[in-house]
């Protein structure tokens, strides 16, 4: 007998935590019956697990892909506004399979994304205990000063919460017709809800624009914005390396 959870993530529908949110919401059903109870167990052999009425199947291949999300498209895969989303940009491509993003992007924000069909893979990324950095380079209004910097280096608070000890530098000073910005570079290895905009928004400078640069050590090279391509092993490779510290507190969701 193992966890639902476990066995729609070994399908391929999501990862455990999002195989529970699927559960919480009365999607899951074994044996015709929906299932209420997260640590309910299956047999795969015997029983009938079904997300959505769809019943498991067998196991697919493993893939994961990495997309340059352009602004403008949700990172979801389905969308109530029917704004065209992440998954139709894979579809457009010509790949098939179900897949699901691993973490999200802002409808307004761009950059790098990753989509799997592998749920301990998306478990693994996503987890703060792991500390995947994240970098990102955000277009604000006005010129953020030193002291500015520091607080963002040493974290904000949001929500009653502090944020983590940042990377941060200013790349350059943007501006024109009277007005000033400046393009500055943050790499966190947390993800609450629009972190990032929600930390500049915390020292008085709002984003404009905000693109993810980086995964761990992978970014978009040569794709454009909404082209995707498979990951190369040594990269799915570098993404799951275990963590060099200690785990530190956070939940994972997007910036």
């Amino acid at each position: 007998m193992i966890r639902i959870n476990k066995l729609l993530s070994h399908a391929g529908i999501a990862s455990r935590r999002m195989a529970d949110e699927l559960i919480t919401q009365g999607r899951v059903e074994l044996n015709g019956h929906v299932v209420t109870e997260l640590g309910t167990k299956a047999d795969p052999e015997r029983d009938d697990v079904r997300v959505d009425g769809r019943r498991l199947g067998k196991a697919p291949e493993r893939r994961y892909l990495l997309l340059n999300k352009p602004r403008g498209i949700v990172s979801t895969r389905t969308d109530p506004q029917q704004r065209r989303t992440v998954i139709d940009l894979v579809a457009m491509a010509g790949i098939k399979g179900y897949f699901y993003p691993v973490g999200r992007l802002d409808f307004d924000s761009e950059g790098v994304m990753l989509l799997t069909n592998d749920g301990d893979f998306a478990e693994r990324v996503t987890h703060p205990r792991y500390e995947l950095e994240r970098t990102y380079e955000a277009q604000v209004a006005g010129v953020p000063d030193a002291k500015d910097i520091d607080r963002l280096r040493k974290g904000v608070t949001i929500e009653g919460h502090r944020t983590l000890p940042a990377k941060v530098r200013v790349l350059r000073e943007v501006g024109g017709k009277g007005s000033t910005g400046a393009v500055i570079e943050l790499t966190i290895c947390e993800g609450r809800n629009r972190q990032v905009r929600r930390m500049c928004d915390a020292i008085g400078h709002p984003v404009d624009k905000l693109r993810r640069t980086r995964i761990g050590t992978i970014s978009a090279g040569g794709l454009k914005p909404g082209d995707i391509r498979d990951l190369t092993p040594g990269e799915i490779q570098a993404l799951t390396r275990p963590a060099v510290s200690a785990p530190r507190r956070g939940s994972p969701s997007r910036s």
